[in-house]
């Protein structure tokens, strides 16, 4: 019983999991800005495409 409290002792001062969780925040707060930047960018470069697109298919 003693070595379970020493465990749970150990574990609450340990500080790596609280430190891996707020580098996972990070990253996941990155990769949502990220998404809404292509998001907004998407919408204006759909019609350069469809231009490629259709001179690539009159080339043809």
């Amino acid at each position: 019983m003693d070595t379970i409290r020493k465990f749970f002792r150990a574990l609450r001062r340990d500080e790596r999991g609280a430190t891996a969780i707020e580098y996972g925040l990070i990253a996941a707060l990155i990769v949502l800005a990220m998404m809404g930047g292509l998001r907004a960018l998407g919408g204006g470069s759909d019609g350069m495409w469809t231009k490629v697109a259709d001179e690539a298919s009159n080339i043809l």
